[in-house]
């Protein structure tokens, strides 16, 4: 099992606290870091301070070595995708090759009125996400002189430099180009296995227990055998919230910080009843058998969604809990 530190900075962390929380994460040896990409704070206080998640992972790239960043999701609303392609590409360059990419169709319609970004119906949003992610393989892929007409999007004779970084173990293209391995993900539609089977390294999969995540791996199965495209050539991933501690005691004392923090939208012992059959939650035995059943699931990779990322300390129990 492979396995990515996931953070909401939206929560009102500084680009201080994201960088030390990257640090201790590199340092304990994770392989991948992920932050969302929100410009309206939740969970928890709404007007706490919000960072643009590009410009933060541009100055994570300077400051880190070895662990691989990436926003999961960027939605399409955003950023047009041919300065989203080059915000990519800048940060890939400044990492010396450490870039992954998820990209989303957007949900958080506050956040789109708020600050005067465009916000249509769904339809429009996963149409415009299948023309994304068509364009950005062609702008990182293809030659000069690659055009695309679609209905949100048009690219006449494009020339695109520089590419992605070339290095050893990338994704790369049929003609042998480099790219950021792409993920794309949610909760597991057709729509969204449809678009991952045609465009996607990587499907990462939020909110599922074990044994919801073995029927969605299979959708996804289907969807790539439907294309002709050999299942097993796509990854699997979830995202799964985590909070764990040596013992029941230091468990509940982080019970009742992420709840403190969340205030209004969470309850009390309930809400993690509820979150008990998805989440790694617990001891560290505990949240090993949690890992073991999303492995026999069909899962790779675990983005484990970290809720009370200030607490350095626990990141450095899920190392010694789970990589041994």
């Amino acid at each position: 099992m492979r396995f990515a530190l996931m953070i909401e900075p939206q929560q009102g962390l500084s680009y201080a606290e994201q960088l030390a929380v990257v640090r201790r994460a590199e340092a304990v040896g994770f392989e991948s870091f992920f932050r969302s990409d929100h410009y309206q704070s939740f969970p928890g206080p709404s007007g706490e301070p919000t960072t643009d998640a590009w410009a933060v992972l541009a100055g994570l790239a300077r400051e880190t070595t070895t662990i691989t960043l990436g926003a999961l999701v960027s939605p399409v609303t955003f950023r047009a995708v041919g300065n989203l392609a080059k915000v990519i590409t800048t940060v890939d360059e400044m990492s010396g090759g450490r870039v992954e990419f998820g990209l989303g169709a957007g949900w958080n319609e506050v956040e789109h009125r708020q600050l005067g970004l465009p916000f249509p119906e769904i339809k429009e949003r996963g149409d415009m996400l299948e023309e994304y992610f068509a364009v950005l393989r062609g702008l990182w892929g293809e030659p000069d002189g690659w055009s695309f007409d679609g209905k949100h999007v048009s690219i006449v004779d494009a020339e695109f430099h520089p590419k992605p970084v070339a290095r050893p173990g990338r994704a790369t293209f049929p003609n042998g180009a480099a790219r950021p391995r792409i993920l794309a993900g949610g909760q597991g539609t057709p729509r969204s296995f449809r678009i991952a089977a045609r465009y996607a390294d990587e499907f990462n999969l939020s909110s599922a227990s074990p044994d919801s995540a073995r029927e969605k791996f299979a959708e996804l199965d289907a969807a790539c055998a439907a294309i002709g495209r050999d299942p097993s050539s796509i990854g699997r991933s979830v995202m799964a919230g985590v909070l764990i501690g040596r013992d029941g005691a230091e468990v509940d004392r982080r019970k009742a910080a992420l709840l403190a923090a969340f205030g209004d939208d969470a309850g009390g012992e309930d809400w993690f009843d509820a979150r008990e059959p998805r989440w790694v939650l617990g001891t560290p035995d505990e949240a090993r058998a949690m890992i073991a059943r999303f492995a026999d699931a069909g899962a790779e990779r675990v983005m484990l969604q970290d809720f009370v990322p200030r607490d350095l300390e626990m990141i450095d129990l899920m190392a010694e809990a789970l990589f041994a």
